[in-house]
Formats: structure tokens, C-alpha cells, sequence
């Protein structure tokens, strides 16, 4: 780097505690989303809660505790967001919490027409040779929208933010007021195959099975999706184009498994919004241009999801109804994450050659108040649940039982079909409410 860039990085160089002053009552501050958090700034920010009120702190997918949740001043802080993490739940819990519906595809619209930021801390890497540094592991996928809505921007420079090629990926150190050196180490899960029960296991065997060799692959986060990741070493020349990427994406590309050879959308890349994992994949990520980063509106448009030839999109759901709808996002009243990906994915694998969506999902969910199994396929869901997948794009449902494609059924064989993918002991109960609603 040379001096004219040093002396600039000097120059503009503050203290966390300055930087968190720079806030004013009744502001809209973004702080970050999932691994990208400038977490350092927003604990000093939270310090100030006796000295503010009325700040709306625009976030998604947080997973660390946040302080501003738990400081002394209750009306300093609400959250605005357009996906629940552990920490937006909490603040939803405590009525802090504002939430708006949006398809990630569509994360843009909440930048520039929800979420109003007065000033934006963004987590990046350290600084390249010529003073740019990354968005990091997850901020690629909004924080070029954020930078268009204000330019009073600082940097929190973590050395643990791993350095991500692709598009729209950087931001140089003349585009920021202010820095703040603060070395954060990233969340994490653990990474490897996880020891699957019988019911992940039994569904993984089924996708194997619909997964050809020359696939280009979406997983999800969760035991199905880690299960079905690393039961894919026996594939051949796969691609992978998904909204984020875990350890079993980045394990199938140091095996040769996923070579990217045919997807047609960015060839030879493996294409991602964002990444969850183990600090091994965060370290695999920097400067790794077998990678390409892009912003959600280019990762989960479904154009751009369809261009690949055989497709294969895998998530999950928290419930569907006989009816075909899906729930993955809540139940009732309760509001557990967001609309996120789902529907770009599965409209978009259908679209492609070859492609084909998948929601997965073990048939029951805990027992009734008489130790019967509680089944995750219901008659109809319970008031005021959203519909996230509706009907008319739900293609594949999976359980431990089997793999039915219901798009083609009529009404009446969508029903029959998805009770023979409930656990045995609850298909007779089932049968009957069928019956009685007049859908059998």
C-alpha cells in the first residue's frame, strides 16, 4: 500500500467509542447481518442507551447476543429487519422489533424503500495493496444497497472477515468517513458431517437419488442439508449455485466433487450469497477465486437460478397443510425467522432444464398431549399462519416415508399423496379430517 493510502487509513482512523458517538437520537443505523456484524461498534453504540432514544438499528439474521436488547434505557433501540436471526426473535419477544415480508431476491427494495440508514457500520477484511476491503462472509449480499442510501459509512476492519471475489464485493477506503480497527472473531457452527438419526438419514437416501451426476446444487442450512452434502462424493462434475454455502459445499469442492464445469450461469465458479459455517470455511474463503460473491438479487433471482441445466434446490419447512401449502417461516402467531430464500429457489430449480425443487422435512415435530406423535402434516394450519410456499410452486416434498412430486396432482391425489408421507401412526387421523373437510 502506498503512503498517500496509509496516511488515508491514519487519517480516518477512530476509536470505537468515537465512532459509536457519532449516533443521534431518532437515526436509522445499520450495524449488519449473520456473519458480517460490526459488533464491536454496536456494543459501544448500546453503551450510549441512557443518552439516546428512538435509534432504529436495521440488521437480519443476527446470532450473537446484542446489547442493545439488554440496556438500561428500553426506548433507545428497535430493531428493524426482513429476516429473524436469535436476536431479532428476542427483540420481537420483547416488542422491540419491527419485521417486513421480503424474498431475499428482493432484499434491494427493503434497503432503499424500508430500512432508511442515517449512518452504516459495515465488518470488512483487512485492506488490500490498493485500499480496498471486502464485505466479508455475508455482507455481499445487501451492503452494496445499504452504500447506495448513505454515504456516512465506517468500517469496522476485522482481520478474522475473510477477503470474497465476485461482484459488487468491496468497498475502497475513499467511500468511507471513518475506520475502526477491531479484530472480531466470526459465529460459528460446527463443521463436518454431523451424526444424522434415522429420519435424516433415510431422507438424505431419498435425494440422493433424484441428485444425477452434472447437477448444479442449493442447499440449506440444517441436517438434511448437511447430511445430503456430504453423502454427494459419490456425484460426478456438480456445480453449485446457492444462497449460502457451509462446510459440506466447501468439502465437495476440496474433493473435485463440485468442479463447476457445466452450470451456464457464471461458469466455473461456485456461486453464493453468503456463508455459515466452521472457521475452517471462513479461512477457505479468503481470496478464493474458485468462489463468486454476488448480492441476493443476483444469487436468488430465479432468471439467473434457472440458467443452470438439472437444478436441484433443497430447504426445509416447518409444516404443510393438505392442501400442499407450506410454512417455513412460523406458526400461528409466532413469528420464528422469515420468508428468506425458499421461494426464489424452488420457483427458480423448476424453471431450469432438468431442474427440480425440494422441501424436506422430518414427518413429526415432538408429541401431542397424549404421547402421540405430533405430525408436521397437517389438515389445515392454525389461524394466522403464513403461507410461505404457496400451493401452485410447491414441486418435491420429502419425509423419512418418502419423496412425492405433487405438482401435477389433482387436489385429491396432492392429499393422498402427502399422507402417505406422514408417520404411520398419524395417516388415519389425517384420512378422517380429510374427510370431514371435504377434500377426500
Amino acid at each position: 500500500m502506498n503512503q498517500t493510502l496509509e496516511q488515508e487509513f491514519r487519517e480516518k482512523t477512530l476509536s470505537k467509542e468515537q465512532a459509536a458517538a457519532l449516533v443521534q437520537s431518532g437515526q436509522g443505523v445499520y450495524i449488519g447481518c449473520c456473519t458480517s456484524y460490526a459488533r464491536a461498534i454496536a456494543d459501544a453504540i448500546a453503551a450510549r442507551s441512557e443518552e439516546l432514544e428512538g435509534v432504529t438499528i436495521g440488521c437480519s439474521n443476527i446470532i450473537p447476543p446484542m446489547s442493545f436488547l439488554d440496556c438500561a434505557n428500553p426506548g433507545a433501540f428497535h430493531i428493524c429487519t426482513y429476516f429473524m436471526g436469535y436476536e431479532e426473535r428476542r427483540a420481537w419477544q420483547k416488542g422491540r422489533a419491527d419485521f417486513t415480508s421480503f424474498h431475499l431476491g428482493q432484499v434491494d427494495q427493503w434497503c432503499r424503500e424500508t430500512f432508511h440508514p442515517d449512518i452504516a457500520f459495515f465488518d470488512v477484511s483487512l485492506p488490500d495493496e490498493e485500499g480496498y476491503m471486502s464485505f466479508g462472509a455475508s455482507g455481499v449480499c445487501m451492503h452494496p444497497f445499504i452504500q447506495e442510501e448513505t454515504d456516512n459509512i465506517v468500517l469496522q476492519i476485522n482481520r478474522f472477515a475473510p477477503y470474497v471475489t465476485g461482484e459488487r464485493t468491496k468497498i475502497h477506503i475513499s467511500q468511507a468517513k471513518h475506520v475502526v480497527w477491531a479484530d472480531e472473531e466470526k459465529e460459528t457452527v460446527p463443521g463436518g458431517p454431523m451424526e444424522a438419526d434415522r429420519e435424516t438419514e433415510a431422507m438424505a437416501r431419498f435425494l440422493l437419488d433424484q441428485i444425477p451426476d452434472g447437477a448444479c446444487i442449493q442447499l440449506g442450512i440444517g441436517g438434511v442439508s448437511n447430511a445430503v452434502g456430504y453423502s454427494l462424493t459419490s456425484k460426478n462434475d456438480l456445480g453449485c449455485h446457492t444462497e449460502v454455502m457451509s462446510d459440506s459445499i466447501m468439502a465437495l469442492m476440496k474433493a473435485g466433487v463440485i468442479n463447476n464445469s457445466r452450470p451456464k450461469f457464471i461458469p466455473g465458479k461456485t456461486v453464493v450469497g453468503f456463508a455459515f459455517g466452521s472457521k475452517a470455511l471462513y479461512e477457505y474463503l479468503d481470496h478464493n477465486e474458485d468462489l463468486y460473491f454476488a448480492p441476493f438479487p443476483v444469487i436468488n433471482n430465479p432468471v439467473n437460478i434457472a440458467k443452470n441445466d438439472n437444478m436441484i434446490s433443497i430447504n426445509t419447512a416447518m409444516s404443510i397443510d393438505l392442501f400442499g401449502q407450506v410454512a417455513a417461516e412460523g406458526m400461528g402467531l409466532h413469528q420464528f425467522s422469515g420468508t428468506g430464500g425458499q421461494g426464489d429457489y424452488v420457483r427458480g430449480a423448476q424453471l431450469a432444464k432438468g431442474g427440480k425443487s425440494f422441501l424436506a422435512f422430518k414427518s413429526t415435530v415432538g408429541t401431542n398431549p397424549d404421547g402421540s406423535p405430533k405430525s408436521r402434516i397437517m389438515p389445515y394450519f392454525p389461524p394466522a399462519t403464513i403461507v410461505t410456499t404457496p400451493r401452485s410452486d410447491v414441486q418435491y416434498v420429502v419425509t423419512e416415508y418418502g419423496v412425492v412430486n405433487l405438482k401435477t396432482l389433482t387436489a385429491r391425489d396432492r392429499t393422498r399423496a402427502l399422507i402417505s408421507l406422514a408417520h404411520p401412526d398419524c395417516r388415519s387421523d389425517l384420512t378422517a379430517q380429510a374427510i370431514k373437510m371435504g377434500i377426500l
